[in-house]
């Protein structure tokens, strides 16, 4: 009931936000003399800060329409590859032949936001490789009757995917939640003969007991029932998954929010201020992270409980009992897929020492296979966006790959 009761005072706002909206347009186009009447920019102001966050944000665009080679702009345009149930596997393709760069999966997290939230990291990459994306579907807008997705079907696909683009030549890149089935996949195909050549895990919980947090705590002091009774809602009538149970995407929202209520009012605040004062830059940047930051998304209830109970509550990859369709999944069978590992000194989502644990796992990789990096002063975003991120941490990845495609070309 409680999304249904969401989307009640979502609809019962509605009058109030386009008038809001309607008002900010009138003091946008009103005659000057008005504009500059006492209080207007006050005015204005307010009711712009009142009807922005009351809007239901969509995905995004990733709005990468060109990309640096060699000095040159190139274009990209985006295309699909393959389209399925739960998700999308989108390639950036660019307006140049270049067979010498090397292809990455760069596989987003399914946790509450569009892949887009990644767009600094694939815009990072293009210049020197050919960058496939995965999309995962609103579960909002996915029909019961197309059945569930778990845990276990987002490993497949993650294997599904490296086949598809070729998993001797493929390098994957897992940022946040994805570290988990990323590296069960590798493990499995490690098995089977069929390693890809390197992966990349970015901020990942492989073992949450490694480096407390709060997200992690929140998940182990409740049981599994908390979760499936407190969180689990739903999908209300007007959406195509009408009656699929799920994790809304705004109950995600405002736990994001809670974790650091100060820095989001202080930026909501800052936002009032720049539109008195009619400061349009840093207004629109504002505006534009909020935008991606809102835009959330639902996830199906099974993929989330299975997630808090085999990640976050069992810990059942580093405790060694973490199987996929019956098969034990067995991160010691990883011996050829170069594995870089990378942590924020500031993450609070996951901790120092979440994402190393895999070095552990992967106990028969030799040294020159491996690589850890723990980047000094970065939060968790900052791994894979900001400045940080393009200066340090996406050049250090970079060159991990050349490094494997060079030892990969020496054996062939």
């Amino acid at each position: 009931m409680l999304y249904h009761a969401y989307e009640m005072q979502r609809l019962a706002l509605l009058p109030a936000r386009v008038f809001a909206g309607s008002a900010c347009s009138f003091f946008e186009t009103a005659p000057e003399f008005l504009a500059l009447m006492p209080g207007s920019r006050l005015a204005a102001a307010a009711l712009a800060s009142f009807e922005h966050p009351l809007r239901r944000f969509d995905r995004p665009a990733f709005g990468l329409e060109s990309t640096m080679i060699n000095g040159e702009r190139v274009a990209v345009e985006e295309q699909v590859v393959w389209q399925g149930t739960w998700c999308a596997l989108t390639h950036f393709r660019r307006a140049v032949e270049r067979p010498e760069d090397a292809t990455v999966l760069l596989v987003a997290p399914l946790s509450g936001h569009h892949a887009t939230l990644l767009r600094e990291t694939v815009a990072a990459f293009l210049p020197d490789h050919e960058v496939f994306v995965t999309e995962w579907r609103n579960a909002r807008d996915v029909p019961v009757s197309e059945g569930g997705f778990g845990l276990d079907d987002y490993i497949a696909h993650v294997m599904d995917f490296l086949r598809l683009l070729g998993t001797a030549t493929t390098h994957v890149i897992a940022v946040c939640q994805p570290a988990v089935p990323v590296l069960a996949a590798v493990a499995l195909m490690s098995e089977d003969g069929d390693p890809p050549p390197s992966m990349t895990l970015i901020g990942g919980p492989i073992d949450t007991r490694a480096g407390p947090t709060a997200v992690t705590r929140f998940a182990e002091t409740r049981p599994l029932e908390w979760f499936r009774h407190n969180l689990i809602h739903p999908v209300p009538l007007g959406h195509r998954g009408f009656m699929r149970r799920v994790y809304p995407g705004f109950l995600q929202l405002s736990g994001f929010m809670a974790m650091n209520p100060g820095r989001h009012f202080e930026a909501h605040w800052q936002m009032f201020l720049h539109r008195i004062a009619e400061e349009h830059e840093p207004l629109a940047a504002k505006q534009r992270f909020y935008e991606e930051y809102f835009a959330v998304m639902d996830l199906p209830a099974e993929f989330y409980l299975e997630t808090v109970s085999a990640v976050f509550q069992k810990h059942l990859l580093p405790r060694g009992l973490m199987r996929w369709r019956g098969r034990t999944v067995d991160p010691g069978a990883v011996e050829e897929t170069a594995l870089f590992t990378i942590e924020g000194e500031r993450d609070d989502i996951s901790g120092l020492g979440q994402t190393r644990a895999a070095h552990a796992l992967c106990h028969r990789l030799d040294d020159p296979l491996r690589q850890h990096r723990e980047q000094p002063r970065a939060g968790h975003f900052g791994l894979f966006s900001g400045r940080r991120f393009r200066e340090q941490v996406a050049p250090a990845i970079k060159r991990f790959i050349r490094e494997r495609e060079k030892q990969t070309g020496a054996m062939a």
